[in-house]
């Protein structure tokens, strides 16, 4: 695995390595796994990488592209970044893990079991029965001063059901908004494909059904949106680019979208993201860049920018995403809304995109927990594959129908890792975090544990080394013909980095992968959660330049990835619920993971956070009440 002519690093101060000599060069074996992690020492990482827009950016994907300098640029940021360090350098003793690999799931109280192969609106029903009594006294109040809150899924069907509205008559809301929406100054497009009579179409089915009390679900005449690398017929998928649908016809809905429609959701259109989900910021030079709906002259986060920014404006009660490294979780942290990362597996991935990779999921954002628990329970359900590799648990879905059932969140263990949880642009982001664990032990009992995660800089190198293999081993065969060129600037240089990964690297990555895996499943042995701000900033301000030709920002990407990799990597599910604001008004979200396939636990404390501690919600600067037509 290694050559004589790198040199040797040091791996980690926490082994006490044995030393050995191969070929003249001292090199570094690192022990198997049984290791003191409590011995780690936490050390703060910046990705250094030079931010460039404008005319730096040109020259420089001119230069890296170019085939002798451009070699030698990369491995120069390689080296800066320790990625030869660790990936070429450093005997790994650990197998290669290509999949996460889970252990039998452990059990969790106070939970409903759901059956994959159900169907969707069945599953849905069940959902239902797990939420609190709905009250549906707030709404139609017109007090200026009650508190903004945003309509929830039972809040439509409500309305539908009482004839106070109907979905064709939302529908036209609806449009109306996006209307004023894409003629705003500056540009702020959330769909990149969309079909005004499309929308009327389903509505007007939705109504139908509605007027025959024949509705097939809760989710009837719900309005959801679908980001562009999820197909969604009759859209065409683009993936954020110009030119991938001219390769990839759309012939039918992706597996997660159809069991949507089968909910009667009505499928309002494909939402703009940052290009081939190659960045963490939701720039996208091609459609434009989709502002966040909370400060417009501020990214949304990405990939999953449209989706986070639709719901978060009120248009859509819910949008999927695609998260393959924090893809849902960061834009919904910094539009104030709530991210679902689903374990690994749970859902199934054909018609995607990306639908063989080992680390991103489909998963849903919602304005509101119990919203994210009603649209994964109809998404929710393994590939045939999946099923025989993964073995996947059943789903199961938190009991939070009585007080009783609430109780249960008391149970929960709560591991922090300090240094990582204030390792943050602000300290009003830990500060707000923190306060919401201690009103988790006040008003639930919910106990924190001090715990150390090691070799997080690891994590973040077989993360990007494994997302960066895979999505260019399924990109290459389509950018032959100049489509390469076509892409803009930024997914340019991530693909010229992605290139530069060896078979060897990858491998060294996966050996990571397991080595990591245990670490994590020896910390679950003593926490059922881990705890995390969801990003280390709030939302970054977008650069005019940046508009038109684009940007590339390695700190800002690894500020914003710095807790959600573990997710993505070995698996585990994760989800962002918003729990404030910093003095500039901009959300702050907060992370939660779980054990493999423990969906229920995560939600559990999501839902008990919104409800009881994360105090009130502030109306974004652009907002749409579709349901009752006001247009803010």
């Amino acid at each position: 695995m290694l050559t004589a002519g790198f040199t040797a690093y040091r791996y980690s101060d926490l082994y006490k390595a044995t030393a050995f000599w191969k070929m003249g060069k001292k090199l570094v074996k690192l022990p198997a796994t049984e290791v003191d992690m409590t011995a780690a020492k936490y050390t703060t990482q910046r990705v250094q990488a030079p931010h460039l827009t404008g005319f730096w950016l040109k020259l420089f994907v001119m230069l890296i592209e170019a085939p002798i300098i451009g070699s030698m640029i990369l491995i120069l940021l390689k080296n800066k970044n320790r990625i030869t360090e660790i990936l070429k350098n450093t005997v790994i003793p650990e197998a290669p893990m290509f999949i996460p690999e889970f252990p039998p799931k452990e059990s969790e109280p106070d939970i409903f079991c759901l059956e994959e192969d159900g169907k969707p609106e069945e599953r849905v029903e069940l959902a239902l029965q797990c939420l609190p009594d709905y009250n549906p006294g707030c709404i139609w109040i017109t007090d200026p001063t009650a508190p903004f809150r945003y309509w929830k899924i039972r809040d439509y069907a409500y309305a539908y059901k009482s004839k106070l509205t109907t979905p064709s008559q939302v529908a036209e809301h609806f449009i109306s908004a996006i209307e004023e929406s894409n003629n705003k100054n500056p540009l702020a497009p959330l769909l990149i494909s969309y079909d005004p009579d499309e929308v009327k179409r389903q509505a007007d089915a939705s109504t139908q059904r509605f007027k025959e009390g024949s509705e097939l679900s809760i989710l009837d005449g719900i309005f959801i949106a679908v980001k562009d690398d999820i197909d969604c017929y009759p859209y065409p998928s683009k993936g954020g680019t110009t030119w991938f649908h001219e390769l990839r016809q759309v012939k039918n809905d992706a597996v997660c979208v159809s069991r949507l429609r089968n909910c009667g959701a009505v499928l309002v259109g494909k939402t703009t993201m940052h290009e081939l989900a190659l960045g963490t910021t939701g720039n996208n030079a091609n459609f434009g860049t989709t502002r966040n709906p909370h400060a417009p002259d501020r990214y949304t986060g990405g990939s999953s920018s449209g989706s986070a920014a639709i719901v978060a404006c009120g248009l859509c009660s819910a949008a999927l995403g695609t998260d393959g490294g924090g893809s849902v979780r960061i834009p919904s942290s910094l539009c104030g809304v709530v991210g679902l990362k689903t374990t690994y597996g749970r859902t199934d991935m054909k018609g995607l995109l990306y639908h063989s990779g080992t680390v991103a999921i489909v998963g849903p954002i919602t304005a509101t927990v119990e919203d994210a628990i009603l649209v994964y329970a109809a998404i929710l359900g393994s590939s045939p594959a999946e099923r025989v590799s993964l073995k996947p648990a059943l789903p199961c879905l938190p009991n939070l129908s009585s007080y009783e059932n609430w109780c249960s969140t008391g149970s929960l263990r709560l591991g922090k890792y300090t240094e990582w949880f204030n390792d943050v642009f602000s300290t009003e982001i830990s500060d707000k975090c923190e306060d919401i664990l201690n009103q988790l032990s006040e008003k639930h009992g919910c106990k924190t544990i001090e715990i150390v995660i090691p070799e997080l800089h690891e994590m973040f190198i077989a993360h990007v080394v494994s997302i960066g293999s895979e999505a260019l081993s399924q990109l290459n065969p389509d950018l032959e013909d100049g489509k390469l060129a076509r892409l803009t600037y930024d997914s340019r240089i991530n693909l010229a980095l992605f290139r530069t990964y060896s078979a060897s690297d990858y491998i060294a990555a996966q050996c990571l992968r397991r080595r990591l895996m245990h670490f994590y499943m020896e910390i679950f042995k003593k926490v059922d959660i881990i705890v995390t701000p969801t990003t280390a900033m709030t939302a970054p301000i977008i650069s005019p330049t940046a508009l038109t030709v684009g940007e590339t920002n390695m700190w800002v990407s690894g500020s914003l990835m710095r807790f959600v990799l573990a997710g993505n990597l070995l698996g585990f599910p994760a989800i962002s619920v918003p729990v404030g604001y910093d003095k500039q008004g901009l959300p702050i979200g907060m992370q939660l993971i779980g054990r493999p396939w423990c969906e229920a636990s995560i939600l559990r404390l999501a839902a008990a956070i919104e409800e009881t501690c994360a105090g009130p919600k502030k109306k974004p600067v652009q907002f749409y009440d579709i349901l009752k037509g006001n247009l803010m």
